[in-house]
């Protein structure tokens, strides 16, 4: 590493660190224990994994949680992108530490997929319809409803439009990975149950 690059580089980490201090004090100032957002971001975390809880079809848990987890992967990946990039923030956070919106990314959206997605297999419905149709209240009514509160804020050219095909990136990448790792499950049974059984050699019988 030359010293040009370990110049730049400590510059660039003393900037984060002097960011993430920066953040904690507004967290601090703005949006702690005191005020009604910080318990209005608690609540979207808990309350939707109550009702995952109840309403979850636990003979189907880890092939629901591995796609819900897809879900919620790719979602925090998108608005750990828009945070970095200043495109959007959260004004009121749960925790100060990370820059997306655990109540969104961690629980309110997962579970709400999860759930239509549980619900589109139970009844044999089209998937990607209802995803769809739950993306749209998402980005159009959900979203302004927060900017309408200040707990979500655009910065720059991003718009409600960027997030909805940010959903349609989600819903697809999730369930076509999911479908991947289920098909691979099967195909494996099924090679397993193919395989010969070995028989045990009778040995000589005393008499």
């Amino acid at each position: 590493m030359s010293d040009a690059q370990k110049e730049a580089l400590n510059k660039l980490i003393k900037e984060q660190q002097e960011g993430a201090a920066q953040w904690l004090k507004y967290w601090h100032d703005f949006s702690a224990l005191d005020t009604w957002q910080f318990w209005f971001t608690v609540i979207m975390f808990l309350s939707p994994l109550i009702i995952l809880y109840f309403a979850m079809d636990w003979k189907r848990a880890l092939q629901l949680g591995f796609y819900g987890f897809n879900v919620h992967v790719w979602f925090a990946y998108f608005d750990d992108f828009g945070s970095t990039q200043a495109l959007w923030s959260f004004p009121y956070k749960m925790i100060p530490f990370v820059a997306h919106n655990l109540g969104l990314d961690a629980s309110l959206v997962p579970v709400s997929f999860i759930l239509v997605y549980q619900w589109t297999n139970k009844h044999n419905k089209n998937y990607y319809l209802y995803t769809l149709l739950l993306s749209l209240g998402l980005s159009f009514i959900l979203k302004p409803i927060l900017v309408m509160h200040n707990l979500f804020k655009f910065n720059s050219w991003a718009n409600y439009f960027h997030l909805f095909l940010s959903y349609i990136v989600i819903l697809v990448l999730s369930k076509v990975i999911t479908d991947i790792f289920l098909w691979l499950q099967k195909n494996a049974k099924e090679k397993g149950d193919k395989k010969p059984m070995r028989t045990k050699k009778k040995g000589p019988v005393l008499k």
